[in-house]
């Protein structure tokens, strides 16, 4: 069976060490898989390449063919590596522009490894206290283990063995399937993963607006 791994990486430079970072993530997980005996296919969305359809989908409202595409490979996935670069002690705007613009059903229970790169290790709390209460809040289930790369770290041990340690935590949930005895309580109803893009999801701004003050003008 073929799994899907979408990563977002949304380093602004090229080459950049959030981009490094997210190849050996990647390479990481796809040998978790195989080493699980499934296989699994890797789509990069680089951020940096969406920054002018970002712009626009934000100001109108409208995704652009572009940003219809990669929400929709999120919301298709089975699983998601998200990497960012520390910018202000938070990710980086580029990065939220990006989250802000998924529907709000596209991360439903969808296995979730966060990363980040800095210049320096004073940011490395940027993963517990940005990254993954954002991606709780989408109710996208996060691996315990969050990598996070100052410069010096590339190519050292400890950042190889944080990698491979949250490597194997996303492969187990990707590879995941239901077991167990259902019991006699009703399960809660499961929210499907949705990516936005169907027709009538994105309303203008101009009918939001009418619809709070109750009118049409």
């Amino acid at each position: 069976m073929s799994r899907t791994l979408v990563v977002l990486t949304a380093g602004l430079s090229q080459p950049s060490s959030t981009r490094l970072l997210a190849d050996q993530l990647a390479a990481a997980v796809t040998a978790a898989v195989g080493g699980r005996g499934e296989a699994l296919d890797v789509e990069v969305i680089e951020l940096r390449e969406l920054a002018s359809d970002l712009a626009t989908t934000m100001t109108t409202g409208v995704p652009t063919p572009a940003v219809a595409a990669a929400r929709q490979r999120v919301s298709d996935a089975d699983g998601l590596i998200a990497v960012t670069p520390v910018f202000t002690a938070s990710y980086s705007g580029l990065f939220k522009m990006f989250v802000d613009i998924l529907d709000t059903d596209a991360l439903n229970a969808m296995p979730v490894l966060i990363a980040a790169t800095a210049g320096t290790a004073r940011h490395s709390m940027v993963l517990d206290f940005a990254l993954r209460p954002l991606f709780s809040y989408l109710r996208a289930v996060v691996v315990p283990t969050g990598v996070f790369a100052a410069t010096e770290d590339f190519g050292s041990t400890g950042l190889s063995e944080r990698v491979h340690r949250a490597a194997a935590e996303l492969a187990q949930l990707i590879v995941a399937e239901p077991s167990g005895v259902q019991g006699f309580l009703q399960d809660e109803p499961v929210r499907h993963r949705t990516s936005g893009n169907g027709v009538g999801a994105v309303r203008p701004f101009s009918e939001l607006l009418a619809g709070h003050t109750g009118d049409g003008r």
